[in-house]
């Protein structure tokens, strides 16, 4: 597997986001999302006083980028665990206050290249789709068991598939007559089952499908929602976080939480708005900050990037 294809996206921007917060001795940084270790090891070699703490749910990415890691000795913590779960895993291992926080929420380049593992559409597969295959259920299953009309939402709702009923209505036919267990089939009932204008745009037509899929196999918006809140209570005063999402429904979702978190609560008309309801997020993004021509050029995955920062600026109200 060569290294050049996994270029971390945005690697120097999410790195001088965080870079302020992470050149005090001590400093902790957590990547939620490990995966093949690219950001971790480059928050490690840039911030030689900081220790990192990196999670991941997938049991094979931490056994790679375990490797990767290993010259830098106990400066890295690994953690076999889903990122909403930060605040067990902080907590466990005594720490209260972290200074940065770093979520990459593309899907790892290993997890896509893995043909077996079913997350891509451009080869055939069985149709799993589990970051952690230890657990949980199968694409296959969601397509072969789930009524039509939850599958639609699905479709509509992850992949903001504007062709959820043909395709659904075809999933129906079709997995009456043999259930669904390899991706190349799939592909084909979409391409058969949309109209002519609708292939014309935008890629492969099983792209929405596909990533609908996968949303629902690892519950990533629920997982999401909550934590991208834990997150920001997790850091300390001055610390930051930096946030990569890929499809509308994850940077909407961290907008809202910044925004949030960077407004007063006060109630209208104070003349002076007390501690206790002054913001508590500064955001470091005007909007989200999209890749440049070069980088999309150098790496394709990089194109749907959206990244998002924030520092925290006061404690919570108690």
């Amino acid at each position: 597997m060569s290294q050049s294809r996994h270029v971390p996206v945005m690697l120097q921007r999410c790195l001088d986001m965080l870079a302020p917060a992470l050149t005090e001795p001590g400093a902790v940084v957590v990547d939620c999302t490990l995966g093949l270790g690219g950001h971790s090891e480059a928050l490690l070699t840039r911030f030689p006083e900081a220790r990192l703490v990196a999670l991941d749910r997938d049991k094979e990415a931490l056994r790679l980028s375990g490797e990767r890691l290993a010259p830098f000795g106990d400066r890295a913590t690994l953690v076999h665990a889903v990122y909403d779960e930060l605040p067990e895993v902080l907590d466990r291992l005594g720490v209260p206050r972290v200074q940065g926080v770093l979520f990459d929420l593309g899907v790892s380049s290993m997890q896509l290249d893995e043909a077996d593992r079913g997350f891509a559409y451009a080869q055939d597969a069985p149709l799993d789709m589990r970051m952690d295959q230890t657990t949980g259920i199968s694409a296959a299953e969601v397509l072969n068991t789930y009524p039509p009309g939850e599958l639609v939402r699905i479709l509509r709702a992850y992949g903001e598939e504007k062709q959820a009923k043909r395709i659904v209505s075809a999933v129906v036919r079709e997995r009456e007559k043999e259930p669904f267990s390899n991706s190349a089939r799939l592909v084909e009932l979409i391409r058969d089952s949309l109209p002519q204008a609708a292939k014309r745009t935008g890629g492969n037509p099983a792209k929405r499908t596909f990533q609908a899929l996968r949303i629902e196999v690892n519950g990533e918006l629920s997982v999401l929602e909550r934590a991208i809140p834990a997150a920001v209570k997790a850091l300390a005063v001055g610390g930051r976080i930096a946030v990569l999402s890929y499809h509308s429904l994850e940077d909407r979702l961290v907008k809202q939480v910044f925004a949030a978190g960077a407004a007063t609560t006060a109630p209208p008309g104070l003349p002076v708005v007390p501690e206790r309801y002054q913001p508590r997020l500064k955001l470091l993004t005007r909007g989200a900050e999209l890749p440049t021509e070069e980088e999309v050029a150098e790496n394709r995955r990089a194109a749907p990037a959206r990244l998002r920062g924030a520092q925290r600026i006061r404690e919570d109200a108690e």
